[in-house]
């Protein structure tokens, strides 16, 4: 008889953990992962490999956080502050105007109470609106608060038509710029 030679097993080796990838949310609950390469693959029934990818849960905190928390609150450009009010004193005419700027927002949610007044009304699911960000608006950064953030849900609600709010996604910015008759502006 001829003896048939065993090959020895060889186990799997794998090598280090790679480092954990960013959180795969801006803000909030999301999910990170790492991976491994196989250094030596099984073979002849030695012990299979480990696993090669993990995933755990993370939060993330960022400046986008916080500013996807903001609540913007918005009025009809009826109510633009192009005029010189006459009872200002002296010393508030000193104020710089800064330039305006132009958030353009596609309207993901809009509360019932949205029709009541005509001004809101153009407040509807899936619509594209342009809300101006004006000098008097503006917070000690030079934005306005609630301006949005790209493909990040934030949220909405009026300064005169009660119990009309909702959220939106911010699809463009635009420097310098008024946006069109019939639009709105944050306050």
């Amino acid at each position: 008889l001829q003896r048939v030679k065993q090959a020895s097993a060889i186990d799997c080796e794998v090598r280090q953990w790679g480092p954990w990838s960013p959180c795969s949310s801006v803000c909030g609950a999301g999910t990170t992962e790492r991976s491994r390469q196989v250094a030596t693959p099984p073979r002849n029934g030695g012990t299979p490999c480990p696993d090669l990818k993990q995933r755990r849960g993370c939060l993330a905190h960022s400046e986008t956080c916080s500013a996807a928390k903001e609540v913007a609150k918005i009025l009809p450009d009826s109510f633009r502050r192009n005029f010189k009010d006459p009872w200002r004193r002296p010393h508030m005419l000193i104020k710089e105007e800064k330039k305006s700027y132009c958030v353009q927002m596609r309207v993901k949610q809009a509360s019932a109470a949205c029709k009541v007044k005509p001004w809101s009304a153009g407040l509807v699911r899936e619509r594209s609106v342009c809300i101006e960000c004006q000098s008097d608006a503006m917070t000690t950064d030079n934005r306005c608060r609630g301006d949005g953030l790209q493909n990040i849900r934030t949220f909405w609600s009026t300064a005169s038509a009660p119990g009309c709010s909702g959220s939106w996604v911010r699809e463009s910015f635009t420097e310098d710029c008024r946006c069109p008759s019939y639009s709105m502006i944050f306050i």
